[in-house]
């Protein structure tokens, strides 16, 4: 099991160096690092060839010291059992022990003429001074989370081209007192950085607060004119349609020009799309840097953009440079998408409606935290991340402002999948000053000003804006978590910075702001949270477009495995007549276990950790379906959008995860999917009825929906066949079984099957219920009768597999069954891998086809297929 989980996590973690052009390159291997309590040399020393690094460590860069000695195995994993306790923490130990150097030898000649030879770090936590060959490059304090830094490092190469870059990292100060509250006591807030490290309600504190190089690092090699921070603006006018000619687009391409030398410079900035070159004459000063305007292009018949399930994700590439004396200074690529987000103000909802091109969106999100709390990103793993939320049919992911503003490569996948973002910026109601909290060190006031840098935080944030700016996927700017910025930083991103460096994206001034959503019932403007009644998300009407919402997730015992030990294993009880009601294992509450209590009683008292865990997937799927079909079935009279809290989580915690950490998928998911069809059925628990929401641009014409009930015995009846239409963008009520239920479920409970099928006899939409008795218990489920079912797979492709799944007639029904692609050998399963449906039902007579890509390069080994079910044996069967 630890083997598998190792290699999973390189592939996903450590990556090959990302391929660039010859004049700029990555600085990612053969890194070292000492603890700056072990020398007492300075950065002129130590950045001398001369200098010895014998007795220094290797160390992880882009990375942290945590992520450093965790390589070294100089600390255990911090993600599994209580090891985290294990590793000294920074408010105990002070900030010099996780101060650190970082040396890389790197060679590099000295550029001729006027060329020149950039530094740029993309990411420093929290402040460094830089050396390079014997001399300090940073005149002024290089400092804040979130702030790019680039260097002319021409004048200090070797002349013999071997060099050497060292860089003393120095943690945030104040670093925050870990004491359990919601950013610990509070003081993490008054730097520019990330917040969670101090611990939150879903993650206990990262022990050096995240300190390090902790993203990428490049050398770039220009003539004497950097291009810099280039930016694209696509206009879309109108209300357009997916498929189809379409209208012209307008093209507005801008970029930043730095003349390095000491003389004027001359050329040409330019890009070509589409066979047509747009290019514009530019005379620069000496020592200066300009924006450039180029020409507005018209595209004519552009590939629009489109949101995930709504359309195709149409990109396109260009390469702008700047050509002085017949040949390029310098050029950068940008991918973009075209396309126009617009927002109005429903007045039905009271809240803010989302249109891309000019059609509504109706918003269904997830909140996202981090890839992963110690910062161990790759492209791999955003991949997969992102897709697994285009899988679950959600079509926006909301940057929480406790963490970051997310890397380009995240931003790369949501291009890709087509996920629009809300970034938020880096505040939140905890930390800064919304509530009374006795955790805090200091007064709500006192901590309304934090950061105690405002200067940095708007210097900050523009350069953010400027690296994500010309992404697709990005839609929405965001203050704060449950809070505006200070006043100063509030008007100065609305009224001046983003104006200027973006225009074109709607900024809420915090996420349950009333801009956005206008709060008419009370409370914080989100939620509710934990475990509902499903019969909640119907008929209880909640916040208009609410940004936070749910929370469960506990994963499944394989999942439980991979970080509780066995003797931990033990599955939590809920008494109510008991003090306490809930007995948790420590371990399961460390790792931040939100309760499943009473809930669980109906499907029958967990005989243990694994039978707790499957019962916890019905829970999880029931849960999320719900959840988003009844905010689907208000839209546009109740709602806008909603967004889940949360769809994932950044370490080993059980609540608020569609998968775990190691990138398996639990029933959340699935549920999740159903839930979020495009063109979905679906019954209201609430009055029975069943109901059809399409969520497209186009009407839906000659469809039938199809009720069907089962017994407990498997006994299936057709209860109705009706030809029906719908209205785009709409929920439309079909039919009532209020007088079939009872009947159906009196005694044992009951299911039912709904489909929307088209003339072909295509299953358009299916869904499939499990419903209790008139006392609310599964009793049937209980008792029901074991049964078999036949399974086949066959290989599509090399990262493909077709997975079938049969059920005699005269069975009874084979009842919520992982599908699972395993190592034959270990019968571990292989992560990650997606699958078009999962947590299946089959009924007697039936068959059901379940689609698995993964990729081969995760495994070399001989894989094959396993089933689990609530009534179904474990089976494997071998791939053909």
């Amino acid at each position: 099991m630890k083997k598998l989980i190792t290699t999973v996590l390189m592939l996903l973690y450590v990556g090959v160096s990302a391929i660039l052009a010859q004049d700029k390159y990555e600085l990612d291997n053969g890194w070292k690092c000492l603890p700056s309590q072990k020398t007492k040399d300075v950065g002129e020393t130590i950045s001398k060839q001369s200098y010895s690094l014998s007795k220094w460590q290797p160390a992880v860069v882009p990375g942290t010291v945590l992520t450093t000695q965790l390589a070294n195995k100089e600390v255990p994993d911090p993600f599994y059992g209580m090891n985290n306790e294990r590793i000294p923490d920074i408010y105990n130990t002070g900030r010099e022990y996780y101060t650190y150097w970082f040396v890389k030898d790197f060679k590099e000649s000295v550029p001729q003429n006027d060329d020149r030879v950039w530094l740029t770090f993309r990411g420093i936590n929290y402040s460094c001074d830089i050396f390079i060959n014997g001399k300090k490059i940073n005149s002024e304090p290089y400092e804040g989370m979130f702030l790019r830094k680039t260097f002319d490092i021409s004048p200090y190469l070797a002349k013999d081209g071997n060099n050497r870059l060292a860089v003393i990292v120095y943690p945030p100060d104040p670093v925050g007192n870990p004491n359990g509250g919601q950013g610990g006591d509070g003081t993490i807030a008054k730097g520019v950085a990330h917040q969670y490290v101090a611990g939150w309600d879903w993650i206990q504190p990262i022990r050096d607060r995240n300190t390090g190089i902790w993203d990428k690092v490049f050398i770039e090699k220009t003539g004497s004119v950097n291009l810099k921070n280039p930016h694209i603006i696509t206009l879309v006018p109108g209300k357009r349609k997916v498929e189809g000619k379409q209208a012209p687009a307008t093209i507005k391409v801008t970029a930043e020009l730095e003349n390095a030398s000491n003389k004027s410079v001359q050329g040409k900035l330019q890009y070509s799309l589409n066979g047509q070159t747009v290019s514009q004459d530019v005379t620069l000063a000496a020592n200066s840097t300009k924006e450039i305007a180029l020409p507005n292009f018209i595209m004519e018949n552009p590939k629009l953009w489109w949101p995930a399930g709504y359309g195709d994700q149409n990109l396109y590439n260009i390469k702008i440079e700047f050509i002085a004396n017949g040949k390029t200074s310098d050029a950068e690529s940008v991918t973009f998408g075209v396309r126009e987000m617009q927002q109005e103000w429903n007045i039905t909802t009271r809240s803010m409606q989302v249109a891309i091109n000019g059609q509504k969106i109706f918003i269904k999100g997830g909140n996202w935290i981090i890839s992963d709390a110690m910062l161990r990103f790759s492209k791999e793993r955003y991949d997969t991340e992102i897709r697994f939320h285009r899988d679950m049919n959600l079509n926006l992911i909301r940057i929480w402002g406790g963490a970051l503003a997310e890397r380009p490569e995240f931003y790369d996948a949501c291009d890709k999948y087509g996920l629009l973002v809300i970034q938020d910026f880096w505040m939140s109601g905890d930390c800064n000053g919304r509530w009374v909290d006795p955790m805090k060190l200091e007064d709500q006031w006192t901590r309304r000003k934090y950061p105690d840098n405002h200067s940095l935080f708007l210097e900050s944030a523009a350069d953010m804006i400027k690296m994500i700016r010309n992404h697709a996927s990005l839609a929405i700017w965001c203050g704060g978590n449950e809070i505006t910025p200070p006043d100063d930083i509030l008007v100065s991103l609305r009224d001046s910075i983003l104006p200027e460096l973006d225009g074109t994206r709607w900024f809420i001034d915090y996420s349950n702001s009333d801009e956005m959503s206008f709060n008419s019932i009370g409370g914080n403007g989100d939620g509710p949270y934990g475990i509902q009644d499903i019969r909640t998300f119907w008929g209880d009407r909640t916040f208009p477009f609410n940004s936070e919402v749910g929370s469960v997730g506990v994963g499944d015992y394989e999942s439980l495995l991979r970080f509780i030990p066995t003797e931990n294993l033990i599955a939590p009880e809920y008494n109510p007549a008991a003090t306490p009601r809930h007995k948790v294992d420590s371990v399961w509450q460390y790792h931040k276990y939100i309760g499943y209590d009473q809930y669980v009683e109906p499907y029958g008292k967990a005989k243990d950790a694994k039978d707790f865990a499957m019962k916890a997937q019905l829970l999880n799927y029931d849960q999320y379906r719900a959840l988003m079909e009844g905010f689907s079935s208000h839209m546009w009279t109740w709602y806008t959008g909603s967004i889940i809290w949360k769809t994932q989580n950044p370490w080993t915690a059980m609540r608020g995860q569609m998968y775990d950490y190691y990138l398996d998928p639990n029933a959340c998911l699935y549920g999740l999917r159903s839930g979020s069809e495009p063109l979905h059925i679906m019954y209201n628990p609430v009055d029975s009825m069943v109901m059809v929401v399409n969520n497209g641009f186009e009407n839906v014409n000659n469809v039938m929906a199809v009720v069907k009930t089962h017994t407990m015995a498997g006994e299936e009846k057709v209860i109705s066949r009706e030809i029906m239409y719908m209205n785009a963008s709409s929920a439309k009520p079909l039919s009532s079984l209020k007088r079939l239920i009872p009947r159906l479920c009196n005694e044992d409970g009951g299911f039912i099957t709904l489909q929307l099928v088209n003339a072909n006899g295509t299953i358009l939409s299916e869904n499939f219920y499990w419903l209790p008795n008139a006392k609310g218990i599964y009793s049937g489920l209980q008792k029901m009768r074991a049964t078999d079912v036949e399974i086949s797979a066959r290989r599509i492709n090399d990262s493909k597999v077709e997975v079938s799944v049969s059920n005699k007639a005269g069975n009874t029904i084979a009842f919520f069954n992982r599908i699972s692609l395993v190592d034959s050998k270990t019968k571990e399963r292989i992560l990650p891998a997606f699958y078009s449906d999962n947590y299946i039902s089959v009924t007697p007579d039936n068959k059901k086809t379940v689609i698995v890509e993964y990729n081969p390069k995760t495994s070399d080994a001989s894989l094959e297929i396993m089933i689990e079910g609530w009534n179904v044996k474990q089976k494997s069967v071998s791939i053909k």
